[in-house]
């Protein structure tokens, strides 16, 4: 088996952000990570920019700025390579709760995750002051305030957390919890019995899952094309936030995954849009969710799988669009059970 290199330089470091709703409550859409993330992006340059320009680009102080890293990235000043990139993906992912409530009592709390890429970690008490700043601004219908109350730093491969922040004290406890992609390497391989070809593989997709390919949206999740879009994605937050490059042979990975087959598919489409402030339109951005199990030599593409896991896959994963899961499947085992609605959009 040819094992698939390991992008060694690669991080990231995730933190689930616990939100008190104000005295009014709040009204969130069903699917709330755009709602999340557009009051948040709004929140963070007013907070940040020192030029008040309208547009980023021609700033001179952008290649310094903390928001132009986070939302408006762009080539380092002489790069040759992925100059001409225009989807450049953001160092960071929001993963909204995964519930279709949308009214929450005063003083309920749900769960924001966070997860930071590369050199965006060093941004996190920006991170926190925005969203402090958010809460007070309000949000959703009748942009209704709430409280950041806490702040958990977790390793998402152990599970071990720790505080770093509470609003009763509003004071920032840096602990470094993050991963590698080394360390995705290892526990990959720990997954697995040793002995043995795993032959079957079932991931789920449970926020919509927007890949394009050859120009045309992908409306079943072929293996292929889930592995090539990984590859591309993580092969862009590489260069772009870590100086370095991703070295594999795409061609050879890409090969290989087209002997993986799908071989049951219970995924549907769903779709949604939101509304863009700066394209002044609404903007499709529908997916397929749910369960699809492939059958072959799916063992070598475990790693990249379990990085997938974390950076999402497709587009929209600022939103917390493209988060799946990836589990074996068994000699004998049920191949698709009945998508379970509460980890699915409907």
């Amino acid at each position: 088996m040819t094992a698939i290199p390991c992008p060694e330089n690669l991080s990231l470091s995730r933190y689930d952000i616990k939100l008190l709703a104000g005295p009014h409550g709040l009204v969130l859409p069903p699917y709330k990570g755009s709602t999340f993330r557009g009051g948040f992006a709004g929140t963070f340059r007013r907070l940040i920019c020192v030029t008040g320009r309208r547009e980023c680009k021609p700033c001179p102080v952008k290649h310094n700025c903390p928001y132009a890293l986070v939302f408006e990235s762009e080539p380092p000043p002489g790069a040759e390579v992925l100059r001409n990139y225009d989807n450049i993906p953001r160092p960071f992912v929001l993963e909204p709760p995964l519930e279709e409530k949308t009214d929450y009592d005063p003083g309920e709390s749900l769960v924001v995750s966070l997860i930071l890429i590369g050199r965006a970690a060093n941004l996190l008490p920006y991170f926190i002051v925005t969203l402090d700043e958010f809460g007070r601004r309000g949000i959703g219908r009748g942009r209704r305030p709430f409280t950041l109350a806490e702040v958990v730093a977790t390793n998402p491969l152990t599970g071990e957390n720790a505080v770093i922040y509470r609003h009763t004290d509003r004071v920032v406890r840096p602990r470094d919890l993050g991963v590698t992609a080394a360390d995705i390497w290892v526990r990959a391989a720990d997954d697995l019995p040793p002995d043995g070809e795993v032959s079957r593989a079932r991931l789920t997709f449970l926020t919509p899952a927007r890949i394009t390919y050859a120009g045309r949206l992908a409306r079943t999740p072929e293996f292929h094309v889930i592995i090539r879009n990984l590859l591309r994605r993580i092969s862009s937050i590489c260069y772009f936030y870590h100086g370095c490059t991703y070295e594999a042979d795409f061609q050879s990975i890409i090969r290989r995954a087209t002997g993986v087959r799908l071989v049951e598919d219970g995924t549907r489409w769903f779709d949604w849009e939101r509304y863009s402030s700066r394209q002044e339109r609404k903007v499709p951005l529908g997916g397929f969710v749910g369960e699809a199990v492939y059958a072959g030599p799916v063992r070598e593409f475990w790693p990249l799988l379990r990085l997938g896991e974390l950076v999402h896959v497709g587009k929209g994963a600022v939103f917390g669009q493209g988060k799946f899961t990836v589990t074996p499947c068994w000699a004998g085992e049920n191949l698709v059970p009945a998508v379970r609605t509460e980890h699915c959009l409907q």
